[in-house]
């Protein structure tokens, strides 16, 4: 009897088969950086399960104390607004300045332009001497934004380009910043900054300022800053701080839906100078209205009131009396709104 024929036994390396397909040995690179990758990977996770919040931009630090005390709003002398609306969706809209009988600056004329999409912020001026000055953000993401800012200037020593991006993270923020940089010799002024929340409350960061005015001559200082945050968001801390002896400390709380206060310390213990000044102030939301006021400890009190007859309308009376120096100022100004747009082009309910 004729023995059984037996096929010829498969060669494992020429089987196509996945489960003889040879593996290809690591790199020594990949191996050498796998206990690097594996210990972040690990640490990302315990970051996220930490649930911080993000502790918002250092430029943002005193937002709220900028906001209700008066350094941003006062004026004097007569000034009017006058804003038109021409579209929604792309927002764009211009406006004309005018500013006459101050006592800090000259009679001026400013004609400036806003347009602003979901990504893209520009903004543009020029007053009646020909001086120019521009804005454009540019979103990449909801937390990456890159911004130019630029003035030209025909007085010398006052035209300028700013260069900056911003990225935010879950529980951080980084910024770098460049003012009249120049690659030849890198004269300008560089600023990087980085904001990390430690818990739920509390925020710290660094930022580092470098200034080459020139070849031969260059700066370096850093600031420490800190951020304290109540649970309810009703009041918030904050500090910098620099090594050559400057301290600036804030403190703002909500006591009220429409009532804010402020208080602002900046102090100066160098061995050429020592100077300290304290600030309070308060705002008051009415309904159709806005009050400021604010008291240092330089013998100023100053007070704002913008007052709305309608909504495209709005009346500002501002003063300010300096006992230390026996002076005063007063201003007065308008704010007037019009639009070429229906109402339902403004997103309006239809008017029956």
């Amino acid at each position: 009897m004729a023995s059984p024929a037996f096929p010829p036994a498969k060669d494992a390396s020429a089987d196509p088969s996945p489960s003889f397909v040879p593996q290809a040995p690591k790199s020594s690179y990949t191996s050498a950086l796998s206990p690097l990758t594996s210990a972040f990977s690990r640490f990302s996770q315990w970051r996220k399960s930490l649930d911080l919040p993000n502790p918002g931009t250092v430029e943002n630090l005193q937002k709220e104390v900028k906001s209700t005390h008066l350094t941003n709003f006062m004026f004097d002398g007569a000034r009017a607004d006058l804003t038109k609306s021409l579209s929604m969706n792309p927002a764009f809209q211009v406006t004309h300045s005018f500013i006459l009988g101050s006592q800090v600056s000259a009679p001026s004329y400013n004609f400036g332009a806003v347009f602003a999409n979901n990504d893209m912020f520009l903004q543009g001026s020029v007053d009646h001497e020909g001086n120019v000055s521009a804005r454009m953000n540019q979103g990449w993401a909801e937390n990456s934004i890159t911004k130019i800012q630029t003035q030209l200037s025909s007085q010398a020593g006052h035209s300028m380009i700013q260069l900056e991006h911003d990225y935010q993270g879950q529980d951080y923020s980084l910024n770098a910043k460049a003012v009249n940089p120049w690659p030849a010799d890198l004269t300008g002024i560089y600023i990087g900054n980085y904001f990390q929340s430690v818990t739920k409350n509390l925020a710290l960061g660094v930022e580092t300022l470098y200034q080459r005015p020139t070849p031969d001559m260059s700066e370096f200082t850093t600031s420490y800053l800190a951020k304290i945050t109540s649970n309810d968001k009703n009041w918030i801390a904050t500090a910098q701080v620099q090594p050559s002896g400057i301290l600036q400390a804030t403190y703002w709380q909500k006591l009220h839906e429409k009532v804010e206060v402020a208080a602002d310390l900046q102090l100066m213990a160098s061995p050429q100078r020592r100077d300290a000044i304290a600030t309070l102030g308060a705002k008051y939301d009415l309904r159709m209205a806005t009050f400021r006021a604010q008291l240092d400890s330089t013998g100023k009190i100053s007070a704002l009131l913008e007052q709305r007859f309608a909504p495209t309308f709005a009346f500002l009376v501002a003063g300010e009396i300096d006992h230390f120096k026996n002076a005063a100022k007063v201003g007065v100004g308008v704010m007037i709104e019009s639009s070429t747009l229906t109402p339902e082009e403004m997103g309006m309910p239809p008017q029956h």
